[in-house]
């Protein structure tokens, strides 16, 4: 499975920017799929997740502004991140659980500054 991340860029406090991922390859089933994201010398973290069911699940601190969809007909996820701040400046990783196995798409920058 392979994952193309795109979307990413600069952005001025307030604006928007929306991130996409699309999954390829050998893909009989997919779970969970999301974004994480990662400050510098730190730890990867969840932003939000869409369950095979549907369910959400968002980080507190972009709750409210941001919003994951997902496309299982087109194994795409997005995130549609609003009223951002500096301190959502981060690399965003697109990740999925498909048959057990996690995937991770190449980190897509994301910067929030005026």
């Amino acid at each position: 499975v392979q994952l193309q991340a795109s979307g990413g860029g600069l952005v001025q406090p307030g604006g928007s920017l929306r991130l996409s991922c699309a999954a390829s390859g050998s893909i009989f089933s997919i779970g969970s799929m999301g974004w994480y994201r990662q400050f510098p010398g730190k730890q990867r973290d969840l932003v939000a997740r869409s369950t095979g069911s549907g369910v959400t699940n968002y980080a507190d601190s972009v709750k409210g502004r941001f919003t994951i969809s997902r496309d299982n007909a087109k194994n795409t996820v997005h995130l549609q991140m609003n009223s951002l701040k500096p301190e959502d400046t981060a690399v965003y990783y697109c990740h999925v659980m498909s048959m057990g196995m996690s995937y991770w798409g190449k980190g897509t920058q994301v910067t929030v500054s005026s």
